[in-house]
């Protein structure tokens, strides 16, 4: 399985020839993160604010068929039952060989039954920058509550890109001891991918 981090809570997923793009933004509604210019197979979107849900930035193409089943997990994008910001979608893709669950804009803390759907997925991408989501502090006990064997931090600011109101991917990173800084913004990922929390670099114009 091939991971593309686009910027924010934007991710190109790939496998046996199929694509599909989570949450893509607008173009300008991210501050430092390029035009989300694509060509997939399927959009999710884990809620419909427009930073996540700009499917007019992916092309679709019509497969012959769908290697990648996808479940779907309700939940709410603030910890007042959706009253602030409305809800929230986990998506979970499975390969048949690795899974990765896509966290979206995740502002509550999950039940046993939803902790449950996620018991051993192989990949996390998940909002670690607060004010809009679940903070730092936050995302770290929910994934020690999954174990996964990898994580992928998003919905951060770092250094030219971001909401300013967000926490940085630092104040993630310190709670972890297995951190892995990457050169790109792509991951792949087999079986044999060794656990750890891989921070990936932001798209740059070339």
């Amino acid at each position: 399985m091939k991971i593309t981090w686009l910027g924010h809570s934007c991710f190109k997923v790939e496998s046996g020839g199929y694509a599909v793009v989570l949450d893509p933004y607008e173009d300008g509604s991210v501050p430092g993160c390029l035009p989300v210019r694509e060509t997939a197979d399927e959009v999710l979107c884990s809620h419909e604010h427009f930073d996540h849900n700009f499917r007019a930035g992916v092309t679709l193409r019509k497969p012959e068929g769908k290697p990648l089943k996808v479940e779907t997990i309700s939940t709410w994008h603030d910890d007042k039952n959706g009253e602030l910001r409305g809800s929230n979608k986990i998506h979970i893709l499975d390969d048949g060989q690795v899974r990765a669950a896509h966290m979206g804009d995740l502002g509550c803390g999950l039940a046993p039954e939803q902790l449950e759907m996620l018991k051993g997925v192989d990949v996390i991408l998940i909002p670690v920058g607060g004010y809009y989501t679940i903070d730092a502090v936050q995302a770290r006990k929910l994934t020690e509550q999954i174990s996964p064997r990898i994580t992928v931090p998003m919905h951060y600011r770092g250094e030219g890109f971001g909401f300013d109101v967000l926490g940085t991917v630092e104040d993630y990173t310190k709670l972890c001891d297995d951190v892995r800084v990457y050169e790109t913004n792509v991951l792949e990922v087999t079986k044999e991918t060794p656990n750890q929390t891989a921070v990936l670099k932001i798209r740059r114009e070339s």
